[in-house]
């Protein structure tokens, strides 16, 4: 079921070379074990660690996103503003993503827990809360294109 709602993906590839990096250490582990078939056995653990981190160390992100993708904006805000306050206690797990949740990416859960607060703001007309969000991210990563674009958006339509 596809939604209307944008989801951009950006990729941090040396984050991705370390997933492949994990990926061929499991089937030389399963060759080690002599597994029959062991890429097969090593795509299958490597998809369970995968849902596994992300299911019990980014599981208000997942349903946010969950809520999202079914448009459903006022339900998904709580579920982004405690991703971030998640990932604002642990700063270390959010920097160090693409080994502790084997994300590739590039930006963070926190920076993608404001955006999405924003973009739910402004999909529910609340365009100042939206503006809001959108400054405190670019305040905390001033390299968001995300949020320069969201704000810019918001200014040429004049939302408020």
């Amino acid at each position: 079921m596809a939604s209307g709602t944008p989801i951009i993906r950006q990729i941090n590839w040396l984050a991705l070379a370390f997933q492949l990096c994990v990926f061929v250490g499991l089937v030389y582990f399963f060759q080690w074990l002599q597994v029959g078939a062991a890429s097969l056995s090593a795509i299958a653990a490597y998809l369970v660690l995968v849902y596994f981190l992300r299911f019990f160390l980014a599981k208000y992100h997942r349903y946010g996103m969950l809520f999202l993708k079914r448009s459903e904006f006022e339900a998904a805000i709580p579920y982004f503003e405690s991703s971030y306050a998640y990932f604002q206690e642990k700063p270390w797990l959010d920097r160090f993503r693409a080994v502790f949740l084997l994300s590739s990416s590039r930006i963070s859960y926190r920076e993608m827990a404001l955006v999405n607060i924003a973009y739910c703001y402004s999909q529910l007309g609340n365009g100042s809360e939206a503006k809001a969000y959108y400054k405190q991210a670019l305040q905390e990563f001033p390299e968001s294109g995300i949020a320069q674009a969201g704000l810019n958006a918001m200014n040429a339509t004049g939302k408020e």
